[in-house]
């Protein structure tokens, strides 16, 4: 199976004083605004390390459902958080980590099958292997 989707970004002027657009294939994010106040400060829009963090927590989550799927358990809920690093390093910014906060109501899960369900969706989620950044995750099973 091969998908292909696309989406798109359009930026005017510099890089302070200027601002942009994104958009997807779906129309989810129809020009959706964002600048270097929404990226680095408070302003109100989207940025790249946002929608980065949206669809790692989005496909890790689908990652882990799909895992599960193949014990025979399927989750309740599945509640994933991405805190997406970007950081100064030598010659520009980079997104250095992102750390995954799962928190999963499983019917008939062991802590044991949990865990290595988990750490599997981690590694094996198709945006994690995009990623080159240190990927940890913080998973708790609710009872």
């Amino acid at each position: 199976m091969l998908t292909k989707r696309h989406a798109s970004a359009h930026w005017q002027g510099g890089l302070k004083d200027g601002k942009g657009t994104v958009s997807t294939e779906s129309g989810v994010l129809d020009k959706q605004q964002y600048s270097f106040g929404t990226r680095f400060e408070n302003g109100k829009g989207t940025n790249p390390e946002e929608l980065i963090g949206a669809a790692h927590a989005g496909c890790y989550s689908m990652a882990l459902s799909m895992i599960l799927g193949e014990k025979d358990l399927t989750a309740d809920s599945i509640d994933t958080k991405a805190d997406v690093t970007l950081e100064e390093v030598e010659g520009g910014f980079a997104v250095t980590a992102v750390h995954l906060t799962l928190k999963a109501s499983i019917p008939g899960a062991d802590e044991k099958t949990f865990k290595e369900a988990a750490e599997a969706a981690k590694q094996g989620c198709p945006i994690s292997k995009l990623l080159k950044a240190d990927i940890t995750l913080n998973a708790s099973l609710n009872a």
